[in-house]
């Protein structure tokens, strides 16, 4: 029954992408009408175009090749297209990796030097530490420090799970951006609102930053939207639920993902960069000031 009714005549089924048949989604190449996803998608003065129209590797006919010629290939966002488009997301998670190995080869000693922790005496170390006291790279350098083995399994996993198609189409730069000023935000706010001798690490804040810009993007792309509510329901469930966590950076990374987000790829394309990266740099100067407020607080 099932089989006689998707053969029936007039049935509809949503279309996957030509190059990964396990995606459905409603977007079609303006050169070659093939079905293509997000990670496939190369903007184009028409539309989007699929890699290998991009590239020279089908015919075009009419006005969408007229109007691409003249034009580089681009990505959702306006980025570079590459020929690995998850390159970024690769030298992120094997850089956590390593890390990670260096902190089970040297201990504590190493993880208090650049984990975020707002002011405080650290163990190991002499006298007091924190962002408070003008360590300010500590709100970069754990957003790369993971406490334990199931802490860094869960991120990376996530990190590779979300951040590769989201890489592919932002594109290297803008994507790398959106994850460090996720990060940031994530940090910032957690050194606002957390006790100074609380320390904290972990990617979870820029990787909250990717699964709010993902949403943007899905919206955008008209997919079905329950999933990712689904998922960010049961994450904001676990952040609130599971004690250690810290929920700020939870927060902080994701309402700064969907702002860039939404700017990233929404952005006009005849002011795309100026949009973009303002909304970086707005992002930041909130970083800024919070940091700055809850130094003065503890100083």
């Amino acid at each position: 029954m099932e089989q006689a009714a998707a053969d029936a005549p007039g049935a509809r089924s949503v279309p996957v992408c030509y190059r990964h048949p396990d995606r459905e989604t409603g977007v079609r190449c303006t050169r070659c009408d093939r079905p293509i996803c997000p990670e496939c998608m190369v903007d184009a003065s028409v539309g989007f175009q699929c890699p290998d129209c991009a590239r020279g590797g089908a015919p075009a006919s009419g006005a969408a090749a007229s109007a691409s010629s003249d034009n580089r290939p681009r990505t959702l966002a306006g980025g570079t297209l590459t020929r690995d488009p998850r390159l970024v997301t690769k030298v992120l998670i094997g850089l956590n990796l390593a890390l990670f190995l260096v902190k089970l080869s040297l201990g504590d000693v190493f993880t208090n030097q650049l984990d975020l922790i707002g002011r405080a005496y650290a163990p190991h170390l002499t006298g007091i530490q924190g962002v408070a006291e003008g360590q300010w790279y500590r709100l970069l350098t754990s957003m790369f420090l993971h406490g334990g083995y199931v802490h860094i399994l869960f991120n990376m996993l996530s990190l590779w799970w979300i951040g590769g198609p989201l890489e592919a189409a932002l594109g290297r730069a803008r994507y790398l951006t959106l994850y460090l000023v996720c990060g940031l935000a994530g940090g910032a706010l957690t050194y606002l609102l957390a006790a100074p001798n609380q320390p904290s690490l972990g990617a979870s804040g820029a990787i909250f930053g990717l699964f709010g810009a993902t949403a943007v993007l899905m919206r955008r792309l008209r997919y079905e939207m329950r999933p990712v509510i689904v998922l960010l329901v049961v994450n904001l469930i676990i952040t609130f639920g599971v004690p250690g966590i810290a929920w700020q950076a939870h927060i902080g990374g994701l309402v700064a993902g969907v702002v860039v987000g939404y700017a990233m790829i929404h952005a006009p394309r005849e002011r795309r960069a100026l949009i973009q990266y303002g909304a970086c740099a707005l992002v930041l100067l909130v970083v800024a000031v919070l940091t700055l407020v809850r130094t003065l607080q503890l100083t």
